[in-house]
């Protein structure tokens, strides 16, 4: 589990709303069932409208990703692929084909062993595996850019909330005042669930997601910048070093220690 996914939505909880109930504010006067129905449901409605309803099913799955992320292992990775290398060099680029069911799992870096073992030039490999990161980044970009959008919709739609609760405020003009003022009180409620579900939850998911990305991005030039210095011969301690710069020094500190 990311934890500071989960703390930061902790965090905000309590700090919004646990700021309401210090000045006063009553828990339930939040918890206002119609414009939760306007926010959320009028938010995953323009979702659908604007997206195709697979992706918006696959919401969940996006989600679960944001908080369980994948364990990506460069320093693992990196190992893998200096082995294949030694191998490589000591028994040619055909013997590595004993070794695709070690990485049967892990899809980009099977396909370009592949490309190797097939005999591809290194333009070709480089190519291929480049073009295949770019399908990979914008599966991810689409996910991302739903809950983003959901971002844009959720405040838009506590508005309508709030005008709507407003409306039917003043056609009862004619009654109480003090009813009056909590009627426009709970009108407001609306407003506040569109910018705080877009503001806590869906733009900083799409964030998160997009960081994701990123960790990802970089795993995949690894294994791709490995791969080609294989076919070009380069030798194993030399293609270790080289792939351990595009670390930070805090992940090379900790490949270093685990090693």
């Amino acid at each position: 589990m990311d934890q500071g996914t989960v703390i930061g939505l902790i965090l905000g909880l309590v700090a919004i709303f646990g700021s309401f109930l210090l000045e006063g504010g009553a828990f339930g006067a939040i918890i206002q069932i119609p414009a939760l129905m306007i926010v959320i449901g009028g938010t995953f409605a323009a979702a659908l409208i604007g997206n195709s309803l697979k992706l918006v099913l696959g919401l969940p799955q996006v989600v679960r990703i944001a908080i369980f992320p994948q364990n990506l292992e460069y320093g693992k990775t990196i190992d893998i692929l200096v082995n294949f290398a030694m191998i490589a060099r000591r028994d040619g680029v055909l013997a590595l084909e004993r070794e695709l069911q070690e990485v049967k799992d892990f899809r980009f870096l099977y396909n370009g062993m592949l490309h190797l073992i097939d005999g591809l030039d290194v333009e070709s490999t480089k190519k291929l595996m480049e073009e295949e990161k770019e399908y990979i980044l914008e599966r991810h970009n689409v996910n991302a850019s739903i809950l983003a959008k959901m971002g844009g919709y959720s405040p838009t739609m506590g508005i309508i909330g709030t005008v709507m609760g407003l409306i039917v405020t003043l056609a009862n003009a004619g009654e109480d005042p003090a009813t009056l003022v909590e009627h426009i009180a709970t009108a407001f409620i609306a407003t506040l669930w569109g910018v705080f579900l877009a503001n806590i939850v869906w733009l900083p998911l799409a964030d998160k997601l997009k960081y994701r990305s990123g960790e990802e991005s970089l795993l995949l030039e690894i294994i791709t910048n490995g791969i080609v210095a294989i076919q070009n011969g380069t030798s194993p301690t030399l293609i270790r070093r080289n792939l351990q710069l595009m670390l930070s020094p805090n992940e090379r500190m900790v490949e270093e220690e685990e090693a």
